[in-house]
């Protein structure tokens, strides 16, 4: 009798180990979904200042799904992202943002450089639908500019400086930017004057017409309800304001907060005082440009 209970006893146990090893390894695990490589070249774009990041997009079903944060350093740069195979298959377009390299939300930022839609398998990149057009022969853009120094004229009486102030007009009442091209949302144009290599701020604006954002060496009195600046007061350590000869930009800068006081890379507008016209003289409908392939 002890015999048969031994043997029952060894038995029970034999089936519990058995048992348990099937439920602790017993089922194959479940293999990650497969991924797929796409490749991007990005062709006149500049290393991005800390404070932002590229980001790659691709649309799936209507849908942003990020492929990665990056900055370039290079003018021409490529890169290969893994992203899920079903994603990428799925895929009607490629977008590239500028975003913020702290705080940013997962979604893509109104400020968006490059984009393109695939057709078997692969997209062209082009600026002109994400930022504006600079390469409109039908419109074309010109420019100039006055120099004028309205804000330091107390009670109208001119002080003789004008050579230091820089005001995007032909006269008080007529813009001085001709034609000048829509920026899609996420972007402004800011005014500079290239002080020897310190370039100084006239403030940044989306319109030939109205003030623009800042006036901080700007005098006091009343100025043209255009963009522009006076040099006349809260100016760096040696420099004078005198924009004689200097060089003038209009730069196209991500609208984001705490800008930094540098021209961003895209600065398609620039003239020298003297002359006093402005012209589009880098286009960057042609030199920013890239492909995205699936």
């Amino acid at each position: 009798m002890k015999k048969l209970n031994l043997l029952t006893l060894a038995l029970v146990t034999l089936l519990f180990i058995s048992c348990s090893n099937d439920d602790d390894g017993g089922e194959d695990p479940i293999p990650p979904p497969p991924t797929a490589v796409l490749k991007v070249t990005l062709n006149g774009t500049e290393p991005l200042d800390m404070a932002y990041v590229y980001e790659g997009w691709i649309m799936v079903n209507g849908n942003p799904v990020s492929t990665g944060r990056f900055n370039t350093t290079a003018a021409t740069t490529t890169m290969d992202f893994t992203v899920l195979e079903s994603d990428l298959n799925a895929a009607t377009a490629f977008i590239l943002s500028i975003e913020l390299a702290q705080g940013d939300d997962p979604e893509p930022s109104d400020t968006k450089i490059l984009s393109g839609n695939f057709v078997a398998g692969a997209a062209s990149l082009s600026i002109g639908d994400v930022l504006g057009n600079f390469a409109d022969t039908a419109n074309p853009f010109s420019g100039s500019f006055l120099n004028k120094t309205p804000s330091d004229n107390t009670g109208g009486v001119d002080n003789n400086n004008d050579q230091n102030g820089v005001w995007f007009i032909q006269n008080p009442t007529t813009p001085g930017l001709i034609n000048l091209p829509t920026l899609a949302a996420g972007w402004k144009y800011e005014g500079w004057v290239d002080f020897d290599g310190t370039p100084l701020t006239t403030g940044k604006f989306t319109m030939a017409s109205g003030v623009d954002s800042s006036s901080p060496y700007s005098g006091n009195e009343m100025v043209p309800p255009f963009p522009g600046e006076d040099f006349v007061q809260n100016l760096p350590n040696g420099i004078d304001g005198d924009t004689t000869g200097k060089t003038v930009i209009i730069s196209i800068e991500p609208d984001f907060p705490n800008d930094p006081n540098e021209p961003f890379f895209l600065k398609p507008i620039t003239g020298m005082q003297g002359p006093n016209t402005l012209a589009v003289t880098t286009n960057i409908n042609v030199i920013i440009s890239g492909s995205a392939l699936k």
